[in-house]
Formats: C-alpha cells, sequence, structure tokens
C-alpha cells in the first residue's frame, strides 16, 4: 500500500512554449487526463508567427511533489522547448477575461450597475431586462465578482482562462 500524500494542494501558473503544430495541444492535455491530473484552466496562442512557436498557460492545483512531476513530464514532451512555472518564479502576470450576463429590473439593474461600476467592469450590451458585462482581472477578482452577482440573477458566465507573462525585461 502506498504512503498517504498529506501535502497540501497548491494551485500553480505554468508557461510552455511548444511548437505550433497539430497535435501539440492534445499531447499536453492527454498527458494531465493519462495521469489523472486536473486542468483549472488552459489558454493557448501562437507568439511567433515567423518561428512557429505557442505559449500555451495551464493552471493546475496539485501536492508540490505532483507538479514537479507534471512539469518534469511536460518538459520531456518532444514539442515542449520550455516549462516555467511562473507561481515559483513569483514575479508573473495574470489576466482573465469575462463576460458575464446579469438579467433584472428596476433595483435590480441599479444594483448590478454599481457592483460593475465598482469592479470597474465595462457594460458591452443592454437591453431592458438584462445586461453583459465585461470585466478583467485576476482569477480571484472576477471569482468576486460572479458571487456578487449571483443573487442578483446571474444568467451565465463566460471566461477566457488565464493568460500570463513573467515580469522584467527577460523572456521566456
Amino acid at each position: 500500500m502506498p504512503p498517504i500524500n498529506h501535502e497540501a494542494p497548491e494551485r500553480h501558473t505554468l508557461s510552455l512554449l511548444v511548437d505550433n503544430e497539430p497535435g501539440v495541444l492534445a499531447r499536453i492535455v492527454g498527458l494531465f487526463s493519462g495521469r489523472g491530473y486536473n486542468i483549472d484552466s488552459l489558454t493557448v496562442s501562437e507568439v511567433s508567427h515567423d518561428s512557429r512557436r505557442s505559449r500555451i498557460t495551464v493552471v493546475t492545483t496539485g501536492a508540490p511533489m505532483v507538479i514537479e512531476q507534471i512539469k518534469s513530464q511536460l518538459d520531456r514532451l518532444v514539442p515542449v522547448h520550455r516549462v516555467v512555472d511562473l507561481t515559483v518564479t513569483g514575479k508573473a502576470v495574470e489576466r482573465e477575461l469575462a463576460l458575464i450576463k446579469v438579467r433584472g429590473k428596476g433595483e435590480i439593474r441599479q444594483e448590478a450597475l454599481l457592483i460593475a461600476e465598482s469592479f470597474r467592469a465595462r457594460t458591452v450590451d443592454t437591453t431592458l431586462e438584462s445586461f453583459v458585462f465585461e470585466i478583467t482581472g485576476k482569477p480571484e477578482k472576477i471569482d468576486q465578482f460572479v458571487s456578487l452577482l449571483e443573487p442578483l440573477g446571474l444568467v451565465e458566465v463566460s471566461r477566457t482562462g488565464v493568460a500570463a507573462i513573467g515580469r522584467g525585461p527577460d523572456g521566456m
């Protein structure tokens, strides 16, 4: 019987520089699912058209030993050029975009607008019975905004996932 791991799970943001070619994302996601690791957030975008490279930002949660295993296994995949744990470096900017639809009339509309204003959310669509707000910021800020809008008539939420980049003059 294996020993029980009592390490507290930690949230980590991993930034991967990979070849921009078919199947790379499937291999990375397959690594996570095949080993029973969860992906909390996943974003992918080409960062250099000339060198055909993409950045994949993965947010995952696990015990420190599990996070180290994930990073090691990702680093060994052939299309992966570099793996950086932005949580460990401690110098990263993380942002997420969300669109949030709220239904309501009268006082509820006013309250939703006041909450949106205090969070610096923009109104991107409005009808007589609903709003769609756009908000950017750290995931925790978006979570808090959504929780305040829930009792007012939250209809749906669409989130982009975390985009992150290291601070300072050095690149990945």
